[in-house]
């Protein structure tokens, strides 16, 4: 298996390094919303164009179908998992990252496809928008479970809790952005061919690979955090990203998948999110511990994947559907 060092990973690497040495070194957080913000839109119009120049068939229900099983069973099953190792409320916060996904780790494997010469579909980016939100609304449901059983809090509270948390994940910034963007990806890809690769081409991956020595500073102040975690929950950082990409292979195999659908469907159901879930359940599962979902997704899950998930999934995918 040949590792895609690219300039994106490399300046990865760069990144954690430079943070590990000046912890106090940080892109400004303005620059940083701009570069993420770039990324959603670019991928989003990547997406949508892709969409719009192929033709509509049952491979998109199917995708669309085996995103939210993902999204559905990966919560779940952390769940009942991590409540061995920690809380039940920190169980259902870190089961909410990891059912949720990582944007930026999909922008990489969408990268790492094309720089392979892997065809893939654009209707994966809609699939990356429709997982992001159940995971949180499973976890916030048994969350509530978990209050009903220790007798704390009111139902009128927690039922005031869910619909807030509902509203938050479901016009969140991150997914009108991305959602916003491929529509127009789709209304625009016959008639401005010339803007759209210069929005998506060479300017994309410069700024992913600059985005990603950000994200690789950020790594590094997270990375002792989640380090002082248990050794269980240091194993499921590492060992539930690749239970859930065999889970998602098969999945794809079943459904007779590409090797490219595949391989961003793993990629999907391997992330964690870093970003949307944990800005929602820090004020719906407040008793949770930040360092515990933060810590491990974007301290040990993030890098994990984009050094060396990625090219596996797209290994494993190729063995097996190519």
């Amino acid at each position: 298996m040949q590792v895609p060092f690219d300039l994106s990973v490399l300046l990865f690497v760069a990144g954690a390094l430079t943070g590990a040495l000046r912890p106090s070194l940080r892109f400004p957080d303005t620059l940083s919303k701009l570069l993420s913000r770039y990324l959603l839109i670019a991928i989003g119009l990547k997406g949508g164009a892709a969409l719009a120049g192929s033709d509509l068939d049952l491979r998109l229900v199917a995708s669309i179908a085996a995103g939210l099983v993902m999204a559905l069973v990966v919560p779940v099953s952390g769940f009942f998992i991590l409540k061995r190792m920690t809380t039940h409320l920190n169980a259902a916060a870190i089961a909410a990252a990891y059912g949720s996904v990582s944007v930026v780790t999909f922008v990489t494997a969408v990268q790492t496809l094309e720089i392979s010469g892997v065809a893939y579909g654009g209707y994966m980016t809609a699939v990356l928008a429709l997982m992001e939100s159940p995971a949180i609304f499973m976890a916030i449901l048994l969350a509530a479970a978990v209050r009903r059983r220790g007798g704390s809090g009111g139902a009128e509270n927690q039922g005031l809790s869910i619909r807030h948390a509902m509203r938050e994940a479901l016009t969140d910034r991150t997914q009108l952005l991305l959602l916003a963007a491929f529509v127009v990806g789709a209304l625009l890809s016959t008639s401005n061919v010339s803007l759209l690769a210069l929005v998506v081409g060479d300017g994309f991956r410069v700024v992913l690979a600059i985005f990603l020595f950000d994200m690789g500073i950020e790594v590094a102040r997270q990375f002792p955090v989640a380090r002082r975690s248990s050794r269980s929950l240091l194993a499921y950082a590492v060992c539930a990203p690749l239970a859930h990409a065999a889970l998602a292979l098969l999945l794809s195999a079943l459904l007779g998948f590409g090797v490219g659908d595949a391989a961003l469907l793993m990629v999907l159901s391997a992330s964690a999110s870093y970003i949307v879930v944990p800005a929602v359940i820090r004020h719906t599962i407040p008793e949770a511990n930040p360092a515990l979902y933060l810590g491990l997704s974007l301290g040990i899950t993030f890098p994990f994947n984009i050094l060396f998930g990625i090219p596996l999934y797209v290994a494993l995918a190729t063995a097996l559907l190519g």
